[in-house]
């Protein structure tokens, strides 16, 4: 065979083995290539798998390189010092050994810096400056958020890889030793050969001996390392959790950081007497270094105590006062809080009735509804089929009849794992159920006359009361629960929705999917393992496989590297339905700030929002946030994957919302940072606490949940949907402040804070709680609904700004112990001053409360709709009707019981006509 042959079929057998080798890497190559190419975010996809291969590809032939002709300067030192004559053979082993080791040490270490590093690497390369300095080094930000922990990670690799090749150096003289050769003074001349010393510990001191060259070396490059690991632990003062605050604090900036600079000149000064023990052949000089390292760390301990005790403690707000400073400042421009606007709020708690006519904007948004006895309510009225579920209830708000209304909605998604065990197959799962169907709508503020949410959309088709609420696109082919692939335009329908008696079929018009030609067909066959995508006769040159559904999965597999909140909510715009879901960029790497929690975060930002279609699966993501110096990183390395919040549909844009899980941290870090003298700061002695609420059940007090409210804010004109969490003082029940951040339209995400006066003693929600369980009459009427086989559950206590003055609202419900009860709003709690009402609507509650010439007149919801009901879901409502009719009669509530029978009335009229 030829040498030109030879080499070919060395190459064609080189691919062979790789393709066999890396099979499944390269199946889900492929997969995820087409997949990306699908959704638009090839070049995403292309940076993240090759940003790896640029970076380890080079850095593997470098270091194997530079550790192959280290290996080889050990060989030919072994052999100066053994006096060896090469024999050819044995050499080519030796030399095989010492490529294949040279190759395997480099793959392992490129492969690991690689993969755990790359981000970090094109952070470095990318990286933005925040524009704002700390006030020790004078550095800006983004050298501690972008640069500094690539360097001390790289630090670390390196001592560990200097580790290693010291261990690789002993055994690779081992080796050399295990051979026999030829020296020049005779055959087999074991004076000096080494492994025929008579004990394994004499061999070792031999070896070594033989190694002081290269160990010389790595110890002269350890300490050089230690020694810029010192001078960068510096840095890291500003992280110290020592003083009286976050960050570098007195001791350390005038005892820890001296030390830390001595410690580099000592790391310095310790590889120079390395050199010097290797030249003069005494191992003591090169303990110097060490030993000396060891005494500074003693005494660095000994001084910091003395400081702390004897220099600071003594005086410690005037000693610390320049870094608790520090603290503050850098703690609110982490997390936002520096641009938060202070308001005085005067809490005069002097309602009129002309005050409450004047905010008839906010009052028909207040919520005499609970978004979890809502999610009940849902599942038990509008699944319709026990394979449909309400995942989530969210709360938005829309124009309905030119009024800004707050609502609850929930999208009825299909739950696979509802199926009958034996309707589990491959078909149903893959290819039959394929979507969900539809939303259901309620205003917060209205309930039918049994107590349930008044649905404004409902029903499968889904029927709307709002024509601007029409739902032309209702299919949920991307959800919270759609976690399996399915694969559409087969010549198997689709199920789309039950249809009385019977389903209606459908098949997927959209653009989602990727065609199943014979290559792919075999591609996904093997990708998600499934024979059946092989042999399934129901599948066509024109059938498509849609991957990644879940909308939480989706975007992670787009953008593993950011961080999504847990709570998709999603909104009806023109008639179609979309996702949208919260983005945050984060680090534990702002300088003096103050983490939030034990996972060290301590700076956050809702940089972005991603925007996904239910039908056709776009995925879009928007900057919402383009002066937070990580996402513009981000944008700079992925350039095609973020656009501007200008690009985003106005009509999508109305509904965004200020997160929930921000606010909730904002709200916590704003207890103690709302202090702005730092000499209050350190005693704490203006500490506010987020309310807490009792809870129901006999669990004890927990923080109040921030609630989307909808009111009009002081010195504004019309009602806003607002975020709101109220304060009180630390270890104290009365309210001290309301957080607020606004949504709407240009004022998103504006944070205000309400302050109340100091003098006043303003009912917070726990007081308020406890006057509700503490009046008479309340007391009883709970006891009562209590037992008799039915269940009292309390909603979330609203705290709503009415003018100058604060209006507790606060639904009260009833359900029946039976089984598939539904919970249903029986009354409605106000409370004001030092006065509690409980009456049936919130109309009723208002006007009992503030008693005046004109009466306050609300929405009157009722059940319109129950002529869209099939004959099932009659029969349902009506027994749950009768028992509720049945309960009011046990409770004497005479009034509720002429409601229910005639509403019962109604239903059985309707049931006597033909139902479609």
């Amino acid at each position: 065979m030829s040498k030109s042959k030879k080499i070919l079929t060395s190459f064609f057998v080189l691919i062979i083995v790789t393709v066999f080798g890396f099979f499944s890497q390269i199946v889900t190559f492929l997969a995820d290539y087409n997949w990306f190419k699908e959704v638009g975010y090839t070049s995403t996809f292309i940076r993240q798998m090759f940003s790896k291969l640029y970076i380890g590809v080079p850095l593997f032939f470098i270091l194997s390189f530079i550790i192959y002709l280290y290996l080889i300067s050990i060989k030919k030192s072994y052999y100066s010092h053994m006096n060896i004559i090469v024999n050819k053979s044995e050499e080519k082993l030796i030399n095989i050994i010492t490529i294949i080791g040279a190759m395997f040490i480099s793959l392992f270490f490129s492969m690991r810096i690689s993969s755990s590093l790359w981000m970090e690497i094109l952070q470095f390369k990318n990286s933005t400056s925040f524009n704002i300095k700390d006030p020790i080094f004078n550095k800006d930000i983004s050298y501690y958020v972008f640069k500094l922990p690539l360097i001390n990670q790289i630090l670390n690799i390196l001592i560990g890889f200097l580790i290693f090749l010291f261990i690789v150096t002993i055994i690779y003289y081992l080796m050399l030793a295990s051979f026999k050769k030829f020296h020049k003074f005779g055959e087999f001349d074991n004076v000096r050969n080494i492994s025929d010393f008579s004990s394994f510990g004499d061999t070792i001191r031999n070896v070594v001996n033989l190694a002081l060259n290269q160990i010389a070396i790595i110890g002269v490059v350890f300490f050089v390392i230690i020694a810029i690991k010192s001078y960068l632990a510096t840095f890291n003062l500003l992280y110290s959790p020592r003083g009286v605050a976050y960050g570098a604090s007195y001791t350390d900036i005038k005892v820890n950081l001296l030390v830390y600079r001595l410690q580099a000149v000592i790391g310095i000064v310790s590889a120079v007497f390395i050199i010097i023990a290797y030249i003069r052949k005494k191992l003591k000089i090169a303990l110097i270094g060490p030993v000396l390292l060891i005494i500074i760390s003693i005494g660095a301990s000994v001084v910091e105590n003395a400081v702390q005790n004897f220099i600071v403690s003594p005086n410690e707000i005037a000693k610390e006062k320049k870094f608790l400073e520090y603290n503050i400042n850098y703690t609110k421009k982490a997390y936002n809080l520096d641009k938060v606007k202070e308001e005085n709020f005067l809490a005069e708690q002097n309602i009129t009735i002309e005050d409450i006519l004047k905010n008839e904007q906010t009052l028909k948004n207040i919520s005499i509804n609970d978004y979890r006895p809502t999610k009940e309510t849902y599942n038990q009225l509008q699944s319709i089929r026990t394979y449909y579920t309400f995942d989530d209830i969210d709360i938005d708000r829309y124009i309905i009849n030119g009024k800004l209304t707050q609502v609850f909605l929930s999208p009825r998604e299909i739950n696979k794992e509802k199926l009958e065990s034996q309707a589990k197959t491959w078909l149903n799962q893959h290819i039959k159920y394929t979507h969900g169907y539809g939303i259901t709508m309620s205003p917060v503020n209205e309930v039918t006359p049994g107590g349930e949410p008044n649905m404004i959309i409902k029903n499968i088709p889904p029927v709307s009361n709002v024509d601007s609420l029409k739902i032309t696109r209702p299919e949920i082919y991307f959800g919270e629960l759609t976690n399996d692939y399915i694969i559409t335009n087969t010549s198997e329908k689709e199920f789309d929705y039950p249809k009385g008696e019977t389903n209606a079929f459908t098949e997927y018009k959209g653009k989602a999917g990727i065609k199943l030609n014979p290559f792919n067909r075999l591609l996904y066959a093997i990708d998600q393992k499934s024979f059946k995508l092989l042999v399934a006769g129901s599948l066509n040159s024109n059938s498509k496989i849609i991957l990644n559904r879940n909308i939480n999965d989706r975007v992670k597999k787009i953008a593993p590297f950011l961080s999504f909140d847990q709570d998709p909510y999603i909104v009806l715009v023109n008639g179609k339905l979309y996702w949208i879901i919260d983005g945050y960029t984060y680090t534990s790497k702002y300088p003096y700030s103050q983490p939030y929690s034990d996972n060290g975060i301590n700076y956050i930002r809702n940089s972005f929002k991603v925007v996904i279609d239910a039908y056709n699966g776009d995925t879009d993501f928007y900057l919402i946030d383009k002066n937070d110096p990580i996402i513009k990183t981000y944008s700079k390395i992925f350039p095609d994957l973020f656009k501007s919040i200008d690009k985003m549909p106005k009509d999508i844009k109305e509904h965004i919302r200020y997160p929930q899980t921000l606010f909730d941290i904002q709200a916590k870090v704003y207890e103690t940072y709302h202090m702005k003298d730092t000499g209050v700061f350190y005693n704490k002695e203006d500490k506010w606490e987020v309310a807490k609420e009792a809870r129901k059940e006999g669990k004890e007090s927990e923080d109040m949940e921030s609630n989307y409210i909808t009111f009009k804010l002081p010195k504004e004109k019309e009602a806003e949907f607002l975020l709101t969490i109220p304060y009180t003082p630390r270890g104290k029940q009365n309210m001290t402040a309301l957080f607020v951040a606004r949504n709407d339209k240009n004022k998103y995400g504006e944070l205000i804070v309400y302050k109340f006066p100091k003098e006043k003693n303003i009912l917070g929600p726990e007081q308020v709680e406890a006057k509700i369980d503490k009046d008479p009459e309340i007391s009883k009427d709970l006891t009562q609904w209590n037992t008799g086989g039915s269940k009292v559950i309390r909603g979330n206590l609203l705290t709503i700004p009415i003018e100058n003055s604060i209006l507790y609202v606060e639904p009260l419900y009833i359900k029946s112990d039976s089984k598939n009860s539904i919970p249903a709003v029986e009354k409605i709690f106000v409370a004001y001053k030092d006065r509690v009402v409980m009456r049936d609507t919130l109309e009723d509650a208002l006007n009992a409360m503030f008693k005046g010439n004109q009466e306050i007149t609300l929405p009157d919801a009722t059940d319109k709709d129950i002529i869209n009901l099939n004959k099932d879901e009659l029969i349902k409502k009506a027994n749950d009707i009768y028992e509720k009719a049945q309960q009011s009669i046990k409770n004497g509530d005479f009034s509720k019981y002429g409601q229910y029978i005639n509403e019962l009335g109604e239903i059985l009229k309707k049931l006597k006509e033909p139902v479609k």
